[in-house]
């Protein structure tokens, strides 16, 4: 049992690990061949590329759900009806989404907080990023479709395919033809496709259930993929916020130097939490398959697995970066000064995710066995009930410190309540989780 959760789980965090390198194999390239002001403009866009990966989790994960529960119960066409409707709303939604936002994208950069300096910088990643908004939301979406399609390592090579060219492309765009920050961003659009093509693979050999075909498009269904699949866009739009709301409480009170060493530390950051997301999204087939097919025994256990996993995951990257952080962060700015304060404010915010890996474990629990109110409230807690409180708060009494503290606080808040809240659900998988392992 515990190499079919080693089948599952490994691939998808492994993916997500190339997925976070290549961010910050950009992040390196964009600070050392464009400059810091570039990474401030990358991290301003950041918001929107979580909203997008969000959006493409949403209905992978809702639909995926159903597909798994499906194939559980031996309801194989149902699954398949399930995919191809959610594909074709996706490749709509995308189309819609890359206008409007290549449109506005301006008043966007604005919105989100650029300051005269970096304005047009953001501006121009903003366009050509949104330019390949189809390919990045199709291409997260069909890594998920395919892993609850019984094929998760044809997931993880598309995804590292794709992350390999990103990062070959990044240094021939920004170093060689000398395109600056629009380099970077065609350059991870270009990657977005690779993963698509090789996901393909997938359909054209006939690996598993899945198939395209034609469908329709009904609105009950998709309500039903809304409400399945909204944890994990909730779960990704909280981490939009906390960056967005961090964005505007470190211009209010920092300066650009420091939005540069928030820029480094999201990048950091970005590799522990694509981790976590990896393995909840890994381990999502397992908990709804087994859940449709009723046996709660292997749930209880795949649940004790991942929360481990979680454990690991974070402990293991707290010490690599206490340890050689300053280094690492050199890698994106020579600014001494910079170095120093994104260090300081990397290992307080580190802290964090042994909390939040705790939440989006939870969250991505409840979502796989169908019951998504929960982890809707979970995430409300963490994005809109406790952050923006707290960080003010925080950032009142502790400046700077007081906002890379602001995390760590509004999590032990979130993970406290929902333990009331959910005390004697908590008490009961605790229980179980403990039997199963002395067994």
């Amino acid at each position: 049992m515990f190499k079919e959760f080693i089948k599952y789980a490994v691939p998808a965090v492994f993916a997500m690990f190339i997925s976070s390198m290549y961010v910050i194999v950009d992040g390196i390239f964009v600070g050392q061949g464009v400059g810091a002001l570039a990474l401030g403009a990358v991290n301003l866009v950041m918001p929107i590329s979580i909203l997008f990966f969000g959006i493409a989790s949403m209905f992978a994960v809702g639909g995926g759900t159903l597909i798994s529960e499906s194939f559980g119960n031996g309801n194989i066409k149902k699954g398949i009806s399930i995919f191809r409707e959610t594909l074709l709303f996706l490749l709509i939604l995308s189309l819609v989404l890359s206008f409007t936002f290549f449109i506005f994208s301006k008043q966007i950069i604005m919105f989100l907080g650029a300051s005269d300096t970096i304005l047009e910088l953001g501006n121009t990643y903003l366009k050509y990023y949104v330019a390949f908004c189809i390919p990045n939301i199709i291409g997260i979406s069909l890594s998920s479709f395919i892993r609850n399609d019984g094929n998760p390592k044809l997931a993880m090579i598309a995804t590292v395919s794709g992350a390999c060219l990103n990062i070959a492309l990044d240094y021939i765009f920004i170093f060689i033809f000398k395109w600056g920050i629009k380099g970077a961003a065609i350059a991870t659009g270009l990657g977005q496709i690779l993963t698509v093509l090789v996901i393909l693979l997938h359909f054209l050999f006939k690996k598993g259930h899945l198939s395209f075909g034609k469908s329709r498009i009904y609105k009950e269904n998709i309500f039903n993929f809304i409400r399945i699949g909204f944890p994990s866009f909730f779960m990704e739009i909280t981490f939009s916020i906390i960056i967005f709301c961090m964005n505007l409480a470190i211009l209010k009170i920092g300066n650009e130097n420091q939005m540069a060493s928030f820029g480094i530390i999201n990048y950091l950051t970005t590799i522990v939490y694509m981790l976590l997301l990896g393995l909840s999204f890994g381990v999502q087939p397992l908990f709804s398959f087994n859940h449709g097919a009723k046996n709660y025994e292997k749930v209880s256990k795949f649940y004790k697995f991942t929360m481990m996993a979680a454990l690991t995951i974070n402990l293991v990257y707290f010490i690599i970066l206490y340890i050689w952080g300053n280094k690492i962060i050199g890698f994106f700015t020579n600014d001494i000064s910079i170095i120093n304060e994104t260090y300081i404010g990397l290992t307080i915010f580190n802290l964090a995710f042994f909390v939040i890996g705790i939440n989006v474990i939870q969250s991505g629990y409840y979502q796989a066995i169908n019951n998504p109110e929960k982890s809707n409230i979970i995430s409300i807690f963490r994005s809109i009930v406790f952050f923006p409180v707290v960080l003010f708060i925080s950032s009142k009494s502790l400046g700077l410190n007081g906002i890379w503290l602001s995390t760590l606080f509004s999590e032990i808040l979130c993970l406290i309540t929902w333990n009331i809240i959910f005390k004697k659900e908590v008490k009961n998988y605790i229980k179980k989780v403990f039997l199963f392992s002395t067994n």
